[in-house]
């Protein structure tokens, strides 16, 4: 975290409540679940929340109030993104089935497709959305952009419809929010083009996995997928056993750096916080 300011006292728990009288400032662990009602009570001078993750929806309307909640926005750029990258090239260079075949030591030679002259629509334009779009600038693709709203050289959600069908590869990397959740249903699937891949490295929700499993199983389309809903995935889920499914457990931003920067993060904003600036990366609404 850096140099903390002489008046702050940081104490690190994993159960905050043991030390709850004067906490104003809170810095959940990594992963940690939203909180139960008996650790705000106890937390009744908190008046900060810094989240060590990007995705804020598991907190949202559980604090009072009086409470600012803070997500981890940039931290995870530079993991999520390569993770992005990682799973769009190992899908269209079929290394899944290459490993499958070093596994049986089978020299499995074959032809594959490839990620040069692609049109890639990236559905969200945040943080990471951003890292995508650049980590993959160098492939020689064409790259769509879409917000929820319209801004120079990014598409707004209305114009998803048109652009769906013209692309080779969809990223999904929105917030899960009240308007997310599910906005990849059939229809949209549907309006995917034969071949395409869609990639979620957002959360589970956002995906309906009833649609998503009903689609895959054509063959049609193919999914690179770090989250599901459920998640963990269930065994024995379909998901599982598709030869057009690349999977891996919700690691996109589980990578050696995460906690360095994370930690980073919540000293600047402990340092602003003492110093009574601005906060950054203030949860409003949603997200």
């Amino acid at each position: 975290m850096g140099d903390l300011p002489g008046e702050v006292k940081c104490v690190v728990s994993e159960r905050p409540d043991l030390d709850a009288p004067g906490v104003t400032f809170w810095v959940p662990p990594f992963l940690r679940p939203a909180p139960t009602a008996e650790t705000l009570t106890a937390l009744r001078d908190l008046q900060v929340v810094q989240l060590l993750t990007a995705g804020a929806d598991a907190w949202i309307g559980r604090l009072p109030g009086p409470v600012t909640l803070c997500d981890g926005r940039g931290i995870h750029t530079k993991a999520t993104s390569e993770w992005a990258l990682t799973a769009i090239l190992s899908y269209l260079r079929d290394f899944p089935l290459f490993a499958r075949a070093q596994a049986r030591q089978e020299w499995a030679y074959k032809v594959t497709d490839e990620l040069a002259d692609k049109r890639v629509l990236i559905v969200g334009s945040g943080a990471i959305g951003e890292g995508i779009a650049a980590r993959l600038a160098p492939f020689e693709v064409t790259i769509d952009r879409v917000a929820r709203t319209a801004r120079d050289g990014v598409h707004g959600l209305a114009e998803l419809p048109d652009l769906l069908p013209k692309a080779d590869v969809v990223v999904v990397i929105v917030p899960l929010t009240s308007q997310t959740r599910g906005m990849v249903d059939a229809a949209f699937l549907a309006a995917l083009r034969d071949g395409a891949l869609f990639v979620n490295a957002a959360r589970g929700p956002v995906v309906d996995t009833e649609a998503l499993t009903a689609e895959l199983a054509t063959g049609r389309i193919g999914a690179a997928l770090d989250v599901t809903d459920p998640e963990p995935l269930p065994p024995r889920h379909p998901l599982w056993a598709m030869p057009n499914v690349l999977l891996t457990p919700h690691v996109g931003g589980s990578v050696r750096g995460t906690l360095r920067r994370a930690y980073a993060l919540a000293g600047e904003q402990i340092r602003r916080y003492a110093a009574g600036e601005a906060l950054i990366n203030i949860v409003t609404g949603e997200y």
